[in-house]
């Protein structure tokens, strides 16, 4: 996956080991093969992607795709959908929500917020499997800007 011929790097924002493997594996599977930099905590994606100091000049000139899970152990999700989409450096980062959560207004705020893409993880394991293998097939037919 390449943005005008630079390589996208994919931002993992997920605190579920098993879940991260499994959206790993599946993208892989869908032949994507961008280098997937993940976190476990909203702050050190933060510190990725805005810099430690959030004024998100680090980013300015890197082509990220953010995954990002709304249930972190340190922040909420929101939060840092809020962060990235409001920083002229980075708010045209496309970000897709990955969550458990199918409430209808956090859905809705999200997309409010810039969320590109809102996908709600089925808490059964095949259904989690083929809806992150549908997001590779996503990821492998998109242009990112």
């Amino acid at each position: 996956m390449k943005a005008t011929g630079q390589e996208v790097t994919i931002v993992m924002i997920e605190d579920d080991e098993g879940h991260a493997r499994l959206i790993e594996k599946n993208v892989r599977r869908a032949g994507v093969h961008n280098e997937i930099v993940p976190f476990t905590l909203g702050k050190s994606a933060l510190d990725y992607i805005l810099g430690p100091n959030r004024d998100g000049v680090v980013s300015k000139d890197r082509y990220l795709l953010v995954l990002l899970d709304l249930n972190l152990p340190d922040m909420s999700g929101i939060d840092i959908l809020e962060k990235i989409k409001s920083n002229e450096h980075t708010r045209r980062l496309p970000v897709v929500v990955l969550t458990t959560t199918d409430d209808e207004r956090e859905i809705q705020k999200c997309y409010d917020l810039g969320a590109n893409v809102y996908i709600t993880k089925p808490v059964d394991y095949d259904g989690f499997s083929n809806a992150i293998r549908n997001l590779g097939l996503f990821f492998s037919v998109i242009q990112v800007p």
